[in-house]
């Protein structure tokens, strides 16, 4: 009876949004009775390309394309502003096709390992920190950047060329800000580091490329996403079930919770209209306050509910990941990988991160106040 306690502990302490997604839709089913709209509540299309793009990711990954990718730029680092701008670059721009969370899963042990090999442990706080800013800032330029994105992305009707301008001026102030965090440091010679990384057969590595492609298909609905992951798990079944059982099905278990949690409260008149008048005024800025408290894609998936300013959602939520630890899950990896690997630095790097959180959330909040002053394009985002 301990062990099944202990086991229940573990699992609601690694699954909390998955749990608390659930219990929310289990609630809100007693105010209104399950029936087949439940079935309609669910975006099945953002669920199936999910599950494609995670599933390609998790193959890539396993052929060490990431790591490779990531020890063929260090061999040109010379001194500490090198490295570090590689070691932030890395998740900056990977995050945009491979997702905020799978950039730091990759990237933040490498980034520990790196500095310790080079003699630079000093670094290893600002160097998480600012990988952590750099994956949730990145990935808001695609719709493969993050989960919120795919599913924004779907109901804006922007298009794959419009989600991109919308977040560009974001995306470009965000790699302006990260690069002058990385170059006001002190240039210092470092020895030259090479990091263990086996890359994959090219014939594995090119065949999860080929679903990369076939993915974007389903993105621009050249093909149905359904078919395509259909497609991705009967071939995975067959040839690699491994890469079927890494896949983060929590998170497709969460996205079903709280559709049908979202769907039950549109069917209540009171909360509907009161959430609606909230979301008609200040969208952008209420998805970046609802981000702080409980992460940016429940705060996607409960508001896009009640608004068709979806645009104005994808700039709040994907800049409410700014901010708290729990503001984008993603950052809860770098936090856990710094707590494990130097637990007496954890408030350090909390202060560290919250800092520059806050700096970031703040410029680029001013950045969106500004567009839609002198822009109607942007009006109303923010």
């Amino acid at each position: 009876m301990l062990v099944v306690r202990q086991r229940a502990a573990d699992f609601l302490r690694k699954e909390a949004v998955l749990c608390a997604a659930v219990l929310l839709a289990a609630v809100s089913a007693c105010f209104v009775r399950p029936s087949r709209a439940y079935f309609d509540y669910i975006d099945w299309d953002t669920l199936a390309l999910l599950f494609s793009l995670m599933a390609v990711v998790q193959g890539l990954q396993q052929a060490g394309v990431f790591l490779y990718l990531g020890n063929r730029l260090l061999r040109r680092t010379k001194n500490t502003r090198w490295l570090l701008a590689v070691l932030v670059g890395l998740p900056f721009v990977c995050s945009m096709a491979v997702t905020n969370d799978v950039s730091l899963l990759t990237f933040v042990p490498f980034a520990v390992a790196v500095l310790k090999a080079a003699g630079c442990a000093g670094l290893i706080l600002p160097a998480v920190v600012l990988q952590t800013v750099a994956a949730n800032l990145g990935s808001m330029l695609t719709p493969m950047g993050n989960p919120q994105n795919l599913y924004l992305y779907a109901r804006a009707g922007l298009g794959f060329g419009g989600l991109c301008a919308l977040m560009a001026p974001f995306v470009l102030l965000s790699a302006v800000g990260l690069g002058v965090f990385c170059f006001a440091r002190r240039a210092e010679p470092v020895r030259p580091v090479e990091m263990p990384a086996r890359l994959g057969g090219k014939k594995t590595i090119a065949a999860y490329l080929l679903g990369f492609a076939v993915c974007l298909l389903g993105l621009f609905d050249v093909m149905s996403p359904v078919v395509v992951a259909l497609l991705f798990a009967a071939v995975l079944l067959v040839l690699d079930r491994g890469v079927l059982k890494r896949v983060d099905y929590s998170l497709l278990g969460t996205f079903v919770a709280f559709f049908i949690f979202v769907g039950n409260l549109g069917a209540l008149p009171a909360f509907r209209e009161f959430l609606s008048g909230l979301l008609e005024a200040h969208a952008g800025l209420t998805a970046v306050l609802a981000s702080q408290v409980i992460s940016n894609v429940p705060a996607a998936l409960l508001l896009s509910g009640f608004t068709d300013q979806t645009a104005a959602l994808l700039v709040g939520c994907n800049l409410g990941g700014l901010g708290t630890l729990i503001a984008s899950m993603a950052s809860l990896i770098s936090y856990r990988a710094v707590a494990a690997d130097c637990p007496q630095k954890r408030g350090a790097y909390l202060l560290r991160f919250t800092a520059y959180n806050v700096m970031f959330l703040a410029a680029l909040l001013a950045l969106g106040l500004l567009l839609s002053k002198t822009t109607d394009f942007w009006a109303g985002t923010l």
